[in-house]
């Protein structure tokens, strides 16, 4: 690194804005980082219980790597902005095209996996002829098409809110730490609650078809979108609760009196 460079960083480092940008970026990053780590782990619950945990490590380590890869072309991904196509007097760019094809994909793993939920004994069907158990390498190659989506999505909303590629570059990180340390409390969480499974496909299709309307040039607020993720997992929270609590009467005789 030159002394020119040294000095950048130097003078980044002294700047409060740039620590105050480096937090909120963080934080939009886990935020953004919480849809990719849902569809890893629903997804990889469909393995045997001893590759559960390697595939997530490397759905996770591809989602660091993409990321970190496509800040090396921010030029290039600054420019997927730009319309290539227009359907209907309305003009499409690349990332408009790539947050389509991710939410349609979305959707419709959600709504398979729905599908096998509530009928597991179906016959074949429209939405899998196949076993229902996934193969690792399919379970990685369906990592790797939404973390390309989700990593597109991430990058421009970094270039969004800074300029300087080093302050882009920590926050991806952390997110991605933050993703890897919550991985297998979340995914085990998921597995052991057949109600939360079916909240989580929910929230996948919700995020596919707001990946969708993005697409389409329909911005939808995050905000409500996650406002409406913690209101529901809040009223999940009451009924997992309930059950506990209604578990533990029914096997404690005393309270039967």
């Amino acid at each position: 690194m030159d002394a020119f460079s040294l000095v950048n960083l130097t003078a980044l480092a002294a700047d409060p804005v740039i620590w105050v940008a480096l937090a909120t970026l963080i934080a939009m990053e886990v935020v953004l980082g919480i849809d990719n780590l849902i569809f890893i782990s629903i997804v990889t619950n469909k393995l045997p219980e001893a590759e559960r945990g390697r595939a997530r490590r490397i759905g996770i380590g591809l989602a660091l790597i993409l990321r970190l890869a496509l800040l090396g072309t921010v030029a290039f991904i600054v420019k997927l902005t730009t319309p290539v196509i227009t359907v209907f007097d309305h003009g499409f760019s690349w990332r408009d095209l790539i947050l389509i094809a991710g939410g349609l994909f979305l959707v419709w793993k959600a709504t398979k996996e729905i599908h096998h939920h509530v009928d597991p004994d179906h016959a074949p069907d429209l939405f899998d002829d196949r076993a229902a158990t996934a193969s690792f390498a399919a379970v990685i190659g369906q990592i790797l098409v939404l973390d390309m989506v989700f990593s597109v999505d991430s990058i421009i909303t970094a270039v969004g809110m800074t300029p300087h590629v080093p302050v882009m570059v920590i926050a991806v990180i952390v997110a991605v730490l933050v993703m890897l340390l919550a991985a297998n409390p979340l995914a085990n969480f998921i597995n052991a609650n057949p109600t939360v499974v079916m909240l989580a496909l929910g929230f996948l299709i919700m995020i596919g078809m707001t990946l969708i309307a993005e697409g389409f040039g329909a911005h939808v607020s995050k905000g409500y979108v996650y406002a409406a993720m913690a209101f529901s997992t809040a009223i999940e929270g009451l009924n997992l609760l309930s059950r506990r609590a209604r578990r533990k009467r029914l096997s404690d005789p005393s309270s039967q009196i």
